[in-house]
């Protein structure tokens, strides 16, 4: 899986899946997105979701990272061995969570993590490692966590850390102060020479965070998709348009 950043203004396009079934997951991989997040904190994904979803991809299909349950050995190792190409850990509040996250996502010498990939599955030599900035606290820290040997990645949580800063979520996300939370996070990011990454929710809101210059972004989500396809289906039958056949069959 590449660290590489992308043009800042053209970020790698990525898509949340929350709904935990296997099949959807692995399609989404296939649509077109960069990345796909299996979401293992918030959403219904667990150790056997992950697993079935990453023995059911081919190649070609876009790389998959689990956002794991918490920043424990156990579970990040898991999501690794299941075969993920990496994870994104939640809540980590400054730099030594983030060297933990680190160590328990690398084998020796550069980590903790034991051996032990699940049979058959296709395992990555070198994981990518992911923390999420998402409170005041690890907002005043950004430096501290962004220079952690071997992180990839800072993935910024605006939903949470707008909670945290007693702020509309939009209104954080449209800040472009000097002194603001997004610049401040990607600021940090470059000066460690990392990836800076952040959740839309929605395309609308992904323009506006794009131009911030995130390098990773996740603007929507398999339910978001099911609404929106459920929504444009609705309209086009209303408008009494005739759609051009679709490839698969009903």
């Amino acid at each position: 899986m590449s660290n590489g950043a992308a043009d800042p203004l053209t970020p790698r396009l990525g898509v949340w899946s929350s709904l935990g079934e296997p099949r959807v997951a692995v399609e989404l991989g296939r649509t077109g997105f960069d990345w796909v997040c299996l979401d293992a904190q918030h959403g219904i994904h667990d150790d056997r979701t992950v697993r079935e979803t990453i023995e059911r991809r081919r190649d070609g299909d876009a790389p998959i990272v689990v956002r794991v349950l918490d920043n424990s050995p156990a579970h990040i190792g898991r999501a690794l061995d299941a075969g993920a190409d990496g994870v994104i850990v939640p809540m980590v509040q400054d730099g030594e969570q983030a060297r933990a996250a680190v160590a328990a996502a690398h084998h020796p010498p550069l980590g903790t993590r034991s051996f032990g990939p699940t049979g058959g599955i296709r395992y990555p030599e070198r994981p990518f490692c992911a923390v999420m900035i998402e409170t005041a606290e690890a907002l005043e820290r950004a430096d501290e966590i962004a220079a952690t040997p071997e992180l990839d990645m800072i993935f910024l949580g605006p939903f949470d850390l707008s909670l945290a800063l007693g702020r509309n979520v939009d209104e954080l996300v449209a800040d472009h102060g000097d002194d603001a939370p997004l610049p401040t996070v990607i600021r940090a990011c470059r000066q460690a020479g990392i990836l800076s990454g952040t959740y839309a929710g929605n395309p609308n809101r992904g323009r506006v965070l794009r131009e911030h210059g995130f390098d990773w972004m996740a603007i929507t989500s398999d339910v978001d998709l099911l609404h929106g396809g459920a929504a444009s289906a609705l309209e086009v039958m209303a408008a009494g348009a005739i759609p051009p056949v679709g490839d698969h069959p009903a």
